[in-house]
């Protein structure tokens, strides 16, 4: 038994130090799951920027809709674009072959990129690109340096500048990038693209465990059943013993 628990406990290392990320500072993505609004905006989001590379093959449409308030008139009209049917899963054309060609590795599959990666990362994540013209698409990342993907949200936020200082490193002065600047260009004010960042995020968050909410509400139910029940039985005790003593 020993033995198992020390392979399974080695088996999540490397989910574990994914989710660490580098060592940047990372946000508060502070979402909110029951917030349905955000949740439809997200999705929205989702399905015009990142779905033409990013799959969510483990989630489908119908559930997603039903569980964010979507009538699904709606979601297939305006949500569903390659004319898949609202019971399929949230899949894309894109070959996997050429996507590695295109981006140096096949994008990745996004139903649990928040369950992985963690809220705040993903939140910072989306606020830390800037211009790179060093790198294929003319970005690079703060927390995902050399990262092989374009800002797909730049219509929006703009191509930020990046922001640097001089440090020590292993006895030598290097430039690091420490943070980013807008520059004004995006269609979205700063408070806009945050709000549309953490809206993003939180719809993966949902994505990647679609009845958390309900798994809580059950859990609650469940301790108060327990505490009733023990509250019961202390009472019964003290009453079948009583006569004993």
């Amino acid at each position: 038994m020993m033995k198992k628990l020390i392979i399974g406990l080695f088996a999540l290392l490397p989910s574990l130090t994914m989710a660490a990320g580098p060592s940047v500072p990372l946000m508060d993505a502070n979402i909110d799951l029951k917030d349905n609004a955000s949740l439809q905006r997200g999705a929205k989001l989702f399905m015009n920027y990142c779905l033409g590379c990013h799959q969510m093959q483990y989630q489908r449409y119908e559930r997603t809709f039903r569980d964010i308030g979507i009538p699904t008139e709606i979601g297939q009209e305006q949500l569903i674009f390659d004319g898949s049917k609202v019971g399929s899963h949230i899949k894309n054309a894109i070959d996997k072959d050429d996507a590695a060609k295109w981006f140096g590795a096949a994008p990745p599959d996004l139903t649990l990129v928040a369950r992985v990666r963690g809220t705040d990362w993903i939140y910072t994540y989306l606020k830390s690109f800037y211009k790179d013209e060093s790198r294929p698409f003319g970005v690079n990342n703060v927390v995902f340096p050399s990262v092989g993907m374009p800002h797909v949200l730049q219509e929006l936020q703009g191509l930020p500048t990046p922001i640097t200082e001089e440090v020590e490193e292993h006895g030598h002065t290097v430039t690091k990038v420490v943070g980013t600047e807008t520059d004004g260009s995006g269609e979205m004010s700063d408070d806009e693209y945050d709000r549309a960042a953490r809206d993003l995020t939180n719809f993966l968050a949902y994505v990647g465990e679609p009845s958390r909410l309900e798994s809580e509400a059950i859990g609650i139910k469940v301790i108060g059943f327990l505490v009733i029940l023990f509250i019961l039985a202390f009472m019964l005790k003290k009453e079948y013993w009583r006569d004993v003593h």
